[in-house]
This record gives structure tokens, C-alpha cells and sequence, in this order.
């Protein structure tokens, strides 16, 4: 009998992992000797800083929007430069927390983020990061990877290292209760495709599978219930599980064709990244099916889809899940036009980062088409 050949995998995680109501107070134990830190934040998140319990000078930078950008970045590592912190807290979803990542990692060297861009750029790291997520969805408290928009070229420069690993990664769900239903279905379904784009994907490894079938198995079981209720702390707390193992499925894997489809509609029509993954999952789902066929039925079972299914009824069913937590499905009611999808197309068939990973290959046709169905 010969062996089965399994490609070799490296798995980061934080150093320390924390999960459960009320921990974010442990943030101001652990970093109690941190002379000056500073709390990058949105101005929402702001309001969370006091619940840190942090001792020391704290500086604020909040000025973090939805997608954030060079621009942005290069603000927050500025100061970053006035303050001179030992210690940077993101805190927030997962734009703040990947500007946390970049900010700890370049603001007291010379690197820039053109230096660091792609796989292994960045040199190290002297300041201590710890990551608190105040949402479920991108589980970049998890993760190696920071992603910036560069609105010039219309795409996302992607860095990777281990250096952006934090120290402590913090899974409070009381930060999420005040989540808005619409914001909590959204991300929910993007911390979801983290784990199935990595599970159906060509470089799908049996240890990411297990992270992935957590994740996904997770919200199938309290999606639903964290969009019904926010302060239903066990469901918020296992949407927080389920994001940041979606976000260990990043790391060694990574998504496929759903995240580059998503990409222009945060891009170029500004849509959150969440509500950009919604849309375009149902579509690719079905689309893999053909070629993923036992695990496109594990994902539609755990989710409560439907046995046996056909493609045209996993496309049903897929985008029934997601239209019944209340997300608008059409890209035509979010503002695209239909003169918009061939720049959206091209935009996305050219991410081969991600679209290389597809368990199939899709045209610059095929593409498309996706658009124009979810128009």
C-alpha cells in the first residue's frame, strides 16, 4: 500500500489565545508594564478602550475606515512615530486589525509597505502586538496576513509574515453585542467562506480541513441565532470561534475564487468586505460543486442546505441562507451598474493569488457570468 503524500504545512498562531465574556480586561494584566501603547481603533471601538484596563500612556489613532488604504497606514505608523509605543492594541474588526499588524511591525524601522509586500518581506518585529476582534468575520487576530487597499490600482497589497503574528489575540464576545444584525450576517458569512474556499480548495490540507469543518459547523449553528439576538453570548462567542479558525485557514491555504470575485466590489464599489462575500458565495458554491462534490455536500449539510442537492438547488438554497439573515443579494440594489461587471470581471480573473487556488478553473467568461447572476 502507498503511503498518501501530504504536502508539508507551517501553522502560525497568536502565542496566546484568550476567549470568553469579559476577557478584554486581561489586556491591561498582560501588557501592565508597557510604558506608552497605542490603541489603534475606529471611532466606534474607541469606546471599548476603558475596558482594557490598561495601565500607562495610551494614544488613540481611530481614523480607520472600512477598507483601509496607504493613506491610512501611513497615518497610523506616523503615530505610532510620535508616541513611540511598547505596545500596539488593535482593536476592532479586520481592517484595524491588519493595520495593528503593519503598524507594530514598520513604524521604528526603515521598511516601507512596498518593502514588505507579498510572502516573508517583513525583517522583524521589537513591539509587542496584541489583537482584541470586536467582530466575527475576517479572524485576522488569527493570522500572518495584512491586507491594504491601493486605491491607484484598484486591488489589495497583501504582506504575510510571521512577524505579524500577535502575541495575544483576544475572543470577547461581549464586544460584539452592539454588532448591528445587518453587519453581524454579513461578516458571519465571510468568516464562513474563509473556511469553505479553503476547504473545497486545490491546495486543501486534511489538518485545515478540521479547522475549516469547525468554522463552518459553527455557523451553521449560530449564524442565524447571532442576527436574531446580539446578546446571545453563546452564539456570538461561537461566531468568534468560527472566524478565527477561518482565519487559521488563511494562513497556510488561503481562499479562492469567492474572495477574488469579491475583491472589485470592495475595491471600486466600496462595498464592505463582508457583504461583498455574501453576494458572490451562493454563486461560487455552486459552481465548485462539480468538482468538490462530497465536500460542497458536507458544507450544504453543516449549514442546514439540504441533502442530495443539485446545482441549481445549492444555489438556491445557498443564497436563500444568506438572504434570510437579511442581506441584500443583488449587486444591482447596492449601486452597480451593468456597464461596471466586465471591470469587476477583468479585475478579479487577474488575481491569480487567489484564483489559482480555485478547485476549477474559471474563464474570464465564467466570471462574468457570476457577476450578472448576482446583478
Amino acid at each position: 500500500m502507498t503511503a498518501m503524500t501530504i504536502a508539508p504545512i507551517t501553522l502560525h498562531q497568536p502565542r496566546r489565545l484568550i476567549v470568553g465574556a469579559g476577557t478584554v480586561r486581561d489586556v491591561g494584566t498582560w501588557g501592565s508594564d508597557a510604558a506608552s501603547t497605542l490603541v489603534v481603533a475606529t471611532p466606534i471601538t474607541a469606546g471599548f478602550i476603558d475596558r482594557l484596563q490598561m495601565k500607562g500612556r495610551i494614544t488613540v489613532f481611530d481614523a480607520i475606515p472600512g477598507e483601509p488604504d496607504i493613506a491610512t497606514l501611513e497615518a497610523a505608523i506616523e503615530a505610532a512615530r510620535g508616541c513611540k509605543p511598547d505596545l500596539v492594541v488593535g482593536l476592532g474588526g479586520g481592517s484595524v486589525l491588519d493595520v495593528a499588524k503593519l503598524v507594530a511591525a514598520l513604524w521604528d524601522g526603515d521598511q516601507t509597505l512596498a518593502d514588505v509586500a507579498g510572502p516573508n518581506k517583513v525583517a522583524g518585529r521589537r513591539t509587542r502586538l496584541v489583537q482584541v476582534a470586536t467582530t466575527a468575520g475576517t479572524g485576522s487576530e488569527a493570522g500572518i496576513r495584512s491586507l491594504i487597499s491601493d486605491p491607484e490600482k484598484g486591488n489589495k497589497i497583501a504582506v504575510e509574515s510571521p512577524h505579524l503574528i500577535a502575541d495575544v489575540a483576544v475572543l470577547d464576545p461581549a464586544l460584539t453585542y452592539s454588532v448591528p444584525a445587518a453587519v453581524t450576517a454579513a461578516t458571519g458569512v465571510d468568516a464562513m467562506a474563509h473556511c469553505v474556499e479553503a476547504f473545497t480548495n486545490r491546495r486543501a490540507h486534511p489538518m485545515i480541513d478540521g479547522f475549516a469543518r469547525m468554522g463552518f459547523g459553527l455557523v451553521g449553528r449560530f449564524l442565524a441565532r447571532a442576527v436574531r439576538d446580539g446578546t446571545d453570548t453563546e452564539a456570538r462567542e461561537g461566531m468568534m470561534l468560527a472566524s478565527y479558525y477561518g482565519g487559521i485557514c488563511l494562513g497556510p491555504v488561503n481562499t479562492a475564487a469567492g474572495h477574488a470575485i469579491a475583491y472589485p466590489l470592495g475595491t471600486r464599489l466600496r462595498l464592505p468586505h463582508g457583504l461583498a462575500n455574501a453576494i458572490i458565495f451562493p454563486q461560487v458554491l455552486a459552481f465548485n460543486q462539480h468538482v468538490a462534490a462530497e465536500k460542497s455536500a458536507e458544507v450544504a449539510q453543516a449549514l442546514g442546505l439540504g441533502e442530495g442537492l443539485s446545482q441549481d438547488d445549492l444555489l438556491r438554497s445557498a443564497h436563500s441562507f444568506c438572504r434570510n439573515l437579511g442581506i441584500e443579494m443583488s449587486l444591482r440594489a447596492h449601486g452597480a451598474t451593468e456597464a461596471d461587471l466586465p471591470v469587476y470581471a477583468a479585475d478579479a480573473h487577474a488575481n491569480r493569488r487567489l484564483m489559482d487556488n480555485n478547485p476549477v478553473d474559471m474563464s474570464l467568461e465564467d466570471v462574468l457570468a457570476i457577476y450578472r447572476a448576482a446583478y
